[in-house]
Order: structure tokens, then sequence, then C-alpha cells
């Protein structure tokens, strides 16, 4: 106990000198300038290793400033070069993974242009969470500034804020099922300040040091490697396919998205699914990142069970494959037989990535359909959340389909040919 008490004091008293020396920290204060900033920054690490304002804000180049400070080439946002400085791997870690091509991502979605920029680019919109990739990174979307504390970023709340919602409902999934009610069971009992190799060294040591359940950031950035990447990618397509059922489905997915052409070959759009990540365009991309989430399954369940566990994931997939690409080539027959006028300005079939542009319902329901549904599918079933896997997954797409084939089979009543 004395020795922690003498640690807490060495640390305030680091703390004292280090805004004592910083011209910075003295003009807040007096000026009452962020001062929720200076709080936090005061409780971090940071301060303690005298790592003040000027270390990160204040690059050299005046051209660039963006503050109203008035000492010159002062940056209002800090981005991940910076950090690189002083965290030079984690840095490199962070830009092999997705969320370094977050802001990629979102600028490749064909529509997203078109939005009101409000919408879409500031922290209102998408850009509130695609901006952890804007800029070559920013760490504060997951290191929250001014205290940017490991501690914090450990914890799945710290991912809550952008892996929610309609198309990537993670943090539902996560939170109610067994894992994540185990972890609302223990969080207070755990010790976060220990790092993630040291909370799951796969032991059998009990007591805040270990945690019980696994959280995002165990799973899917074990031993704290910066580089998140999925096996299946965002959108839980991959290449080349053994079955061959399933691989002509896939083809009709991936001529959904516009990635193929009607002949199956790669358009221009494959390039913006390839800079994105959002997808497994090679078996050596996929096996890598299956075996990095199989080694953190392995750390409390034996190597057989996560790998059964992991094969009925692949079927989930599979299966709702089968699912879309029949839903897909109902709407598509539509444009075919000339029912529903095909627009010039898409590919030349369906296009499931225009989601704020479609002229007709029945386009709205299929990409909901792959959007939402297949979503929640899939990624219910690698979260192991069985409510979100069935009823809000596959039970939506087996209406979706049967909404889609009754709309489109009504379209074909009404329609009048061109004589």
């Amino acid at each position: 106990m004395r020795a922690s008490l003498v640690a807490v004091l060495v640390l305030v008293a680091a703390t004292a000198a280090a805004a004592a020396e910083s011209p910075c920290v003295t003009c807040h204060e007096q000026q009452k300038v962020a001062q929720a900033a200076l709080r936090d920054w005061k409780t971090s690490r940071h301060s303690a290793m005298d790592v003040a304002c000027d270390s990160c804000h204040l690059t050299g180049d005046t051209a660039k400033a963006t503050s109203a400070c008035p000492t010159k080439g002062v940056q209002r946002s800090v981005v991940a070069a910076t950090c690189a400085g002083c965290h030079e791997s984690q840095a490199a870690q962070f830009n092999a993974g997705k969320h370094a091509l977050a802001w990629v991502a979102l600028r490749a979605m064909p529509t997203t242009g078109d939005q009101p920029a409000t919408l879409i680019e500031g922290l209102k919109g998408c850009g509130g969470c695609h901006r952890i990739g804007m800029d070559g990174g920013k760490c504060d979307a997951c290191h929250t500034r001014h205290r940017f504390a490991a501690a914090e970023a450990r914890r799945p709340e710290a991912c809550r804020t952008c892996h929610m919602g309609f198309d990537h409902p993670q943090w539902e999934m996560y939170s109610t099922s067994k894992h994540g009610s185990i972890y609302d069971l223990e969080a207070s009992h755990t010790n976060w300040e220990k790092k993630l190799a040291q909370l799951y060294d796969g032991s059998t040591a009990a007591g805040p040091t270990h945690a019980r359940a696994p959280v995002c950031a165990s799973c899917h950035m074990p031993d704290g490697d910066h580089g998140v990447l999925t096996a299946w990618g965002f959108l839980a397509v991959r290449l080349p396919e053994e079955d061959k059922e399933w691989l002509a489905d896939r083809v009709t997915i991936l001529q959904g998205l516009g990635v193929l052409d009607d002949k199956g070959n790669p358009t221009e759009r494959i390039k913006v699914v390839q800079a994105g990540k959002v997808a497994r365009l090679s078996k050596e991309e996929f096996d890598a990142a299956r075996v990095k989430v199989l080694g953190a399954c392995t750390r409390c369940h034996t190597k057989t069970w996560a790998e059964a566990e992991l094969a009925k994931g692949d079927d989930v997939v599979r299966q709702t494959d089968r699912l879309m690409a029949a839903a897909i080539r109902e709407v598509d027959g539509l444009y075919r037989d000339g029912i529903l006028a095909r627009p010039a300005d898409i590919p030349f079939n369906v296009d499931l990535l225009r989601f704020y542009e479609n002229r007709h319902p029945i386009e709205q329901k299929l990409w909901t359909m792959f959007l939402e549904h297949r979503m929640r599918a899939f990624q219910g079933a690698f979260h192991m959340n069985p409510d979100y896997q069935h009823w809000y997954g596959w039970a939506e797409m087996k209406r979706d389909l049967v909404e889609i084939r009754a709309e489109a089979a009504q379209l074909r009543r009404e329609h009048v040919p061109m004589k």
C-alpha cells in the first residue's frame, strides 16, 4: 500500500512539474481555453512524461495551421503520423489494418458524394466514425483525447460508438452475448491497466489480472496489434471459393456489387474493394486473418471446438449467400426483361452499393436485405449471438426474399410491353 502511495505522489509531482514548464498549459489555464482537454491531459501518461501540447500540436508547418492559437503553426487535429514519432510500431500496425482505410471506404461508395456534406463528412454523420482513417489516421478515435489511455481503449465500450446500428451492430451483438454478459459482470473487477497479452495469456490464473471473457480488442487486436482485419471482411465476400454452387452465388453477389461484369470479369470498381480491403480476394489473405482469430479463441477454448464454431459461421455466410443471390437474380430479371428501366449510371444489373438513390421500392428492399439483414446474420454468428443471427438476420432475409418475389410477380402482371 505504501509503495502504491509513493508511486501516486511521484506521478502527481511529475505532472505538476510538466504543467509548470509548458507555456501552452500556462496560457490555457490563464485564458480558460479548452479546460476539459487540459484536465484530461493532466491525468495522462503524456503529462507525467512531460509530453505537453506543443509535442503533438506544434508541427512547425505554419502554412497548415488550423487553430486560432496566436502561436504560428498550431494544428487543431493530430494524426497518426504525428503519433508515430513516439509510437512507431503501433502506427505501422494501424496503417496495415482496415481502420486506416475507413475514409477511403466511405468515399468509395458511389452515392455518398451526392449527399449533403454535413450528413456524410462531418462529425454528425458517417464521417464521425470513418474519420479514423482520415489524413493518415486518427488515434483519438479509440484513445480519446487528451488522456489517450490504453486501458480505456482495451474495453469494448471504446468501440461501440462506431460498431453499432444498422449495418454493423457488433456492440449490440457482443454486449448481449454470453461473452458480453460475463464481461459486464466482471469488468469492474478487472485491471484494465494490464496489457492484453497479460489479461489474456491463456493461463488458469484467476483474479483482476486475468479477464474471464473476451473483449473486442482481445479478439481483433490480440497482444495489442493495431492492424485490425477480419477474415471475411466487411462485406463477407471472399475469392476463390471451392464449392461450385457457392461460387456461383458469390459471383452473383459480386456482380450486384458492381465488382464483376455480366461475363464475370473484374470491373474498375474492384480497385475500390481492393483499396478499402472490404473483401478477401485471395486464399492467403483470408487464411492469415483466420489463423489470427483462431489463436485468440484458443486462449480460452480448445482448438477443435473453436475451429468447429468458426466453420459454422462460414456456413451461415454460405446459406445467406444462397438467399441473397436468389433475390439479386429476381430483381435483375426485371431489368433484363424491360419491366424496370435500367438506369444508365449504374452497372449492368442491380447496384447494392447505391443505397441512397434507389428508384423503386424493390431495389430498396434488396439493398436492405444485403446491408442490414445479411450483415446481422453472419456478424451475429461470429459474435456468438444466436438471436441476432437468426431473428434479426436469417429470418428477415427469408421475409425479404418472399416480399421481393411477390413484388416482382406483381410488376410482371402489371407490365404492358411497348409495341
